[in-house]
């Protein structure tokens, strides 16, 4: 009995994989969606050689960060916390003031809480680089514009 040639799996290795730049503007974009997509460039999940084990995600540049946009009450009601380490600490910052102080931030923490929490992930995680306005540093890179 004969049996069938299997194929076997192919594995990406560190070498192989080849890392594009990707231009995304968020005017307009609602910030989950957005967020998603940048997260899956990010960790390399578009490619067809994905490997969850190797850094075969691309490098993801974000413009116009202050004209993200949010759905329902939240651009009332969403509060970014953060602790200061001392006693009684807690700080909290609603969306509108930090929309207004460092529309990077929102973007900046709306991916990284998709990404995994562990060391690939905040490998993955430094390839993201998102701008207030048109201007970013990155033109050297020939990054690819996306429409979502």
């Amino acid at each position: 009995m004969l049996r069938a040639r299997q194929q076997k799996t192919k594995l990406t290795n560190k070498s192989e994989v080849n890392r594009t730049w990707f231009l995304f503007d968020a005017k307009g974009k609602n910030l989950g969606r957005l967020s998603a997509e940048i997260a899956k460039v990010l960790r390399g999940k578009h490619k067809p050689d994905f490997t969850s084990n190797i850094d075969t995600g691309d490098g993801v540049i974000v413009i116009n960060a202050e004209h993200v946009e949010v759905t329902g009450a939240k651009e009332a009601q969403k509060v970014y916390r953060y602790h200061t380490g001392y006693m009684s600490g807690l700080r909290e910052i609603p969306y509108s003031v930090m929309k207004d102080r460092k529309p990077e931030y929102i973007i900046e923490r709306a991916v990284k809480g998709m990404m995994p929490k562990t060391r690939l992930g905040e490998a993955q995680y430094k390839h993201l680089r998102v701008y207030r306005g048109k201007d970013y540093k990155e033109a050297a890179q020939n990054p690819v514009a996306v429409n979502i």
